[in-house]
């Protein structure tokens, strides 16, 4: 007659419910631009690393960080600009940040964390 291994089954229950719980935290995702307006600076991304079967879902109006630059006294402010097919760098915020991008201190208003629904593109790959 042969023992079960407790300590063995209690890490694989562990293992499994922490690898679940991991696999929508989202920190930093390598996307290609479906599409960008350049009036807003947002895009809709393609993220480029499959997790599961499926392909993943498009992420939409994904907001462009631009550049502000003093040069000598004048201070330029540079749009960001994609094409469809760039392959650029994604980031998901700590927290919710809707309420932030108008520059004030405020609560999210959910309690969601390393959310696609927060992605920040900050950069093309060249």
């Amino acid at each position: 007659m042969s023992k079960a291994d407790a300590a063995g089954t209690l890490s694989k229950l562990i293992d499994g419910f922490v690898n679940r719980a991991m696999a929508g935290v989202h920190v930093a995702i390598p996307c290609r631009v479906v599409t960008f307006d350049e009036t807003t600076c947002r895009a809709d991304v393609q993220p480029l690393v499959r997790m599961g079967d499926d392909t993943p879902a498009v992420i939409q109006s994904v907001p462009a960080l631009g550049r502000k630059r003093k040069v000598g006294p004048d201070i330029e402010v540079e749009k960001p600009f994609y094409e469809k097919g760039d392959v650029v760098y994604v980031v998901c915020a700590d927290r919710e940040i809707k309420n932030t991008l108008r520059g004030q201190v405020a609560a999210p208003d959910s309690t969601r964390a390393h959310d696609i629904n927060d992605a920040v593109i900050v950069g093309v790959f060249i």
